[in-house]
């Protein structure tokens, strides 16, 4: 049981550093667009922070992991499923980081 939490516990570890890794840069870089004085960028950016924080962040995960096969027919193969989780959060919390 106690190696289950270790398990749980590197996974996890390993999710949020990759998360702050790939969401800090593209927070800023959505702030920047946010911040623009080209008007249709900023009106642009601003919605996508508003649909992003305004939803829910596990609507936001189904969309991303089960998006691509309704939408396009793409066949994913198992390893689809940590990827999906890395966008999904990362496009969630850059949304955050640019507000802050």
């Amino acid at each position: 049981m106690c190696t289950q939490l270790l398990e749980g516990l590197e996974m996890t570890l390993i999710i949020f550093f990759l998360v702050l890794i790939f969401s800090l840069p593209l927070g800023l870089i959505v702030c920047f667009g946010r911040r623009s004085k080209f008007k249709p960028l900023s009106w642009i950016v601003r919605v996508f922070i508003d649909i992003l924080r305004g939803t829910p962040l596990m609507l936001q995960l189904l969309v991303v992991m089960y998006g691509p096969y309704f939408l396009f027919g793409m066949r994913l193969n198992p390893t689809w499923r940590f990827t999906a989780l890395i966008i999904g959060f990362v496009i969630n919390y850059s949304a955050y980081f640019a507000e802050i």
